[in-house]
């Protein structure tokens, strides 16, 4: 009756989303009067899992074979569907990330399980575990709950609070060996591409967004180029001398919405919305964006969203909890003085 947690990991290092599935799990445990057991699969599985101990878990489950050592979706969900036939945890949770809503999805459909995506909250009701989503592009939210001894859900990042470190905790590790797959993996880690200094969308407390208006650019020098290379280059200049000081005196992560990305202002991974990004932030600033309903979907779950847009009737402005009708080429600069006096105050 143990309620599983997967503690997503790179490089020997938990995942800090991870411990949101934590925070979010122990709703549930509360529920059912149970405890909370980390799954750790990978390299330094131990350490983590311990780690995983201070942070509410009260047993973990790790394995360190060498066949876990990078993640591949045959191993580790023959790992996940064994140990979910075996033990019969009343659930399995993860944060949603890609990983995670592939592991769960493939083990859910192993055990004959059913699954619940992309929660934002949870309760109990019945018996039962009632997870709450987005729907529609986010315009309404809808409850779900499944008939299975076991259920799966994956958990919204950042819309759960992560479970607090305590050190006085401690927890019981087992370790287990890995399942051997029916066929040889497929698939082969060769390497990893990071990008340094950059900070992610998805786990960013606060996120500085630009649209279509980036193009509008006064302060750029004229250039020998016309048409839509002139915006573009007006618009990444806009990007880099305007929204990025805003960023950085914020410690923000730069967003976008998809017709900056579509129209070569910005690359993709910088895309917020249905086809991009979906975050939920402490703060949402958004400049230049007129506010489509799929911009909406991926952000509207924002804590607090400020809106800066010369067009008053723009649709960003209904989901704003503070705006600024204004040329972001005037606002902007002057937000980023007026916070930089106040954080140095």
């Amino acid at each position: 009756m143990s309620v599983f947690v997967w503690i997503e990991t790179f490089t020997g290092r938990a995942l800090p989303s991870s411990w949101e599935a934590l925070g979010a799990a122990r709703k549930i445990a509360a529920g059912f009067n149970t405890d909370i057991t980390a799954l750790v699969f990978g390299e330094e599985a131990v350490s983590i899992a311990n780690e995983a101990g201070l942070r509410g878990a009260a047993r973990a489950i790790a394995c360190a074979d060498d066949s876990l050592q990078e993640y591949r979706l045959e191993a580790y969900a023959a790992l996940l569907s064994a140990l979910t036939q075996e033990r019969r945890p009343v659930a399995v949770l993860s944060v949603a990330t890609n990983r995670g809503r592939e592991l769960l999805a493939s083990a859910a459909g192993d055990t004959e399980s059913g699954l619940i995506s992309d929660v934002i909250d949870l309760r109990l009701e019945d018996g039962k575990i009632i997870g709450t989503r987005p729907a529609y592009a986010g315009k309404v939210l809808m409850e779900m709950a499944c008939n299975t001894a076991t259920t799966f859900v994956t958990v919204r990042g950042r819309a759960f609070p992560a479970a607090a470190p305590d050190d006085e905790a401690a927890l019981a590790v087992e370790k287990v060996a890995s399942i051997p797959t029916p066929q040889s993996i497929q698939t082969e880690v060769l390497d990893f591409a990071s990008e340094a200094g950059k900070v992610n969308l998805a786990d960013a407390a606060i996120i500085v967004s630009g649209g279509r208006g980036m193009a509008n650019n006064p302060a750029a020098p004229p250039v020998d180029i016309s048409g839509d290379e002139a915006n573009i280059w007006k618009a990444q200049d806009g990007y880099a001398n305007t929204l990025t000081p805003l960023a950085e005196t914020l410690g923000a992560a730069i967003g976008a919405s998809r017709a900056a990305v579509d129209a070569g202002y910005i690359p993709y991974e910088h895309q917020v919305g249905q086809t991009g990004k979906v975050v939920s932030p402490d703060l949402y600033i958004a400049c230049g964006i007129s506010g489509a309903i799929q911009h909406q979907a991926g952000m509207r779950n924002s804590k607090v969203i400020v809106a800066i847009n010369k067009d008053a009737d723009a649709p960003i402005f209904k989901l704003a909890r503070y705006g600024i009708v204004g040329d972001l080429y005037d606002v902007a600069p002057a937000l980023t003085a007026a916070l930089k006096e106040r954080l140095n105050s």
